[in-house]
């Protein structure tokens, strides 16, 4: 479904509104969460959850602003924010350390759209993923 949704403007827009988001949740955590994040001593969690988050929505904002747009790898770092900063997230808002086991699959899914991106983009209209 995203795939054929997806296209350069509604990417871009997307990628911009992720780096907004990454830069509300660093502010949130450094005043709003600060006391929690001390209680659970997840304050480095949080931060990391924050620099993956904000490095790769920078990198969605430039593979929507290039053409033809690589869907595969900016795919990838989407999955990637979802699952690596998303549970960096609630594990360190929450402390609920099981998911730490989700976080992986974040990763992966980050390594892929690099991997990905070592690779030109195909030159043929219809084959950018």
């Amino acid at each position: 479904m995203i795939r054929t949704a997806l296209n350069a403007a509604s990417a871009e827009r997307l990628a911009a509104f992720l780096g907004c988001l990454g830069v509300a949740l660093g502010a949130f955590g450094a005043h709003g969460l600060s006391r929690t994040l001390a209680q659970f001593q997840t304050a480095a969690i949080w931060e990391k959850a924050v620099l993956y988050h904000f490095i790769h929505a920078l990198v969605m904002f430039f593979l929507a602003s290039r053409a033809p747009l690589r869907k595969g790898p900016w795919i990838c770092f989407l999955i990637g924010i979802i699952l690596f900063s998303g549970s960096l997230y609630v594990l360190a808002a929450t402390n609920t350390r099981w998911l730490g086991a989700i976080t992986p699959f974040g990763g992966t899914s980050f390594l892929i759209g690099w991997i990905w991106l070592m690779f030109p983009a195909a030159s043929r209209p219809g084959k950018n993923l």
